[in-house]
C-alpha cells in the first residue's frame, strides 16, 4: 500500500515522497524576470519537505502572461534571474527535493491587472497588449477582445513553448508541466465554451485537443529523456456544454500517447454561470476518475488542507501524488507537521531540529492552545 510518505517515480526521475507544492502565482516579476520576493519564496518552499516544489507558471512570450507582474521564460534576462533564484532554492532544499516549472501562455486571460489591483482587464492607461486566443471571444464581460489566431501564431507560440522548455532543461528543472487549464490558452482550444473554430484547430473534440498536443509532442521531442513532462488539465468546466471528465480521460490518454508521464487535474477556469460547490477535496473525485481509465500518474489537488485526508487520497489509489497550494503559503511546514501526524520520518534542515516535538515541550502546549 503506498502511502503520503513513500517514494513515486515520475518518468525517469524519483521524487522522496507524495507531496506536491503546487504551482502558485506570485505576481512579483519584473518584466518576467524573478525578483527578491522569489527568491525567498522559493527557498522557503525548498525546505518545506515536499518532495516536489512546482514553481509558478511561467510565461513562454512576453504576450503570454497573466499580468504585468507574471514569471516569464522567453529571454536570457528571465534565464538568468530565474537561475539566480532556483540556485539559492537548491542550496537549502532538503535532500531529494525535486524542481519542476509549469509553462503557460495566458492567451485571452492575459493583459489583466493583480489580484490586488482588481484582477479584470489592464485598462488604457496600464499599458495593456493585444491578446490572443482561438477565437475572437473576450475572457468575460468588460474583457479585451483578443486577436484570432492564424497557422503562423499557432505556430509560433508552439516555438515558444520548445525554447523555454529548452530553457527550463538548461536550468536544471527536472519536471516540466504544460499549463492546459485555469482559462489559459491550451485550455481555451480544448474547451467547446471558448473554441468556436471551424478548422483543424476546432469543430470537434480531436480538433480542439490537437493545439494542446502540438504542443505536447513538441516539447517532448526537444526535451532529454530524463526530463518528465506532464500536464495540468480540466476535469470539467462546471457548465452544460463545456469540458467533462469524459474530456479529460481522453486529452490524458492523448498526452500519455505522445509521451507525457503524469497530468494534474484540476477545474474551472472558463467563466461561467454555475456556482461550484468548493470544499475539501472537490476535484479529488475527478483525479480519481481520471486515475482509474488511463495510464498516466495523477497528482489530486483542490483544498486538500488535512494530512490524513491526504494520506487517504494515496493509500486509496484515488491519485499517486497531492498537490499543497494554499495550506502551504498559510504554513510552509505543512509537510513536517504531517510527518509528525502520521508517524512518518521526514528530514528537515538541522538547524531547525530543535523545534521537533519530541525535543521541545512547547509543541504540545501549541497544539492544546493554539
Amino acid at each position: 500500500m503506498q502511502t503520503l510518505f513513500s517514494p513515486l517515480d515520475i518518468g525517469q526521475i524519483r521524487v522522496p515522497n507524495r507531496i506536491a507544492i503546487a504551482p502558485m502565482c506570485q505576481y512579483s516579476a519584473y518584466d518576467g524576470c524573478a525578483s527578491d520576493w522569489h527568491l525567498q519564496h522559493l527557498m522557503t518552499l525548498a525546505m518545506s519537505g515536499a518532495g516536489l516544489v512546482m514553481l509558478e507558471a511561467t510565461a513562454v512570450e512576453r504576450a503570454g502572461r497573466i499580468t504585468h507582474g507574471c514569471l516569464g521564460l522567453y529571454n536570457d534576462e528571465n534565464e538568468r534571474a530565474l537561475e539566480r533564484a532556483l540556485q539559492a532554492a537548491r542550496s537549502v532544499a532538503i535532500p531529494g527535493t525535486r524542481f519542476g516549472i509549469q509553462l503557460s501562455h495566458a492567451g485571452r486571460k492575459g493583459s489583466a491587472q493583480r489580484p490586488w489591483q482588481g484582477g479584470g482587464a489592464l485598462s488604457a492607461a496600464e499599458d495593456p497588449w493585444t491578446t490572443v486566443a482561438p477565437s475572437a471571444r473576450p475572457h468575460d464581460t468588460g474583457w479585451h477582445t483578443p486577436k484570432e489566431l492564424d497557422e503562423a501564431g499557432i505556430d509560433r507560440i508552439v516555438q515558444s513553448f520548445v525554447k523555454s522548455s529548452k530553457r527550463a532543461e538548461r536550468l536544471g528543472f527536472d519536471l516540466v508541466e504544460l499549463h492546459m487549464a485555469h482559462g489559459y490558452l491550451m485550455h481555451q482550444f480544448h474547451s467547446p465554451l471558448s473554441n468556436q473554430r471551424k478548422d483543424r484547430w476546432g469543430g470537434s473534440a480531436s480538433g480542439r485537443i490537437a493545439f494542446p498536443l502540438e504542443v505536447a509532442q513538441a516539447v517532448r521531442r526537444a526535451l532529454s529523456p530524463h526530463v518528465a513532462i506532464g500536464a495540468r488539465i480540466t476535469g470539467t468546466d462546471w457548465e452544460e456544454g463545456g469540458l467533462t471528465v469524459e474530456d479529460a480521460v481522453e486529452l490524458a490518454e492523448s498526452l500519455h500517447r505522445v509521451g507525457l508521464v503524469f497530468v494534474d487535474v484540476t477545474s474551472g477556469g472558463i467563466p461561467t454561470q454555475t456556482p461550484i460547490a468548493v470544499g475539501p477535496g472537490y476535484q479529488v473525485p475527478l483525479a480519481q476518475r481520471v486515475h482509474s481509465q488511463t495510464r498516466m500518474l495523477v497528482r489530486a489537488v483542490g483544498l486538500i488542507l488535512d494530512p490524513k485526508q491526504a494520506n487517504e487520497i494515496i493509500e486509496s489509489g484515488c491519485a499517486d501524488q497531492v498537490a499543497i497550494g494554499r495550506g502551504i503559503l498559510d504554513n510552509p511546514r505543512w509537510a513536517w507537521h504531517a510527518a509528525d501526524a502520521l508517524g512518518a520520518n521526514l528530514p528537515r534542515p538541522p538547524q531547525y531540529d530543535r523545534a521537533r516535538p519530541s525535543a521541545w515541550p512547547g509543541a504540545n502546549m501549541l497544539r492544546r492552545y493554539g
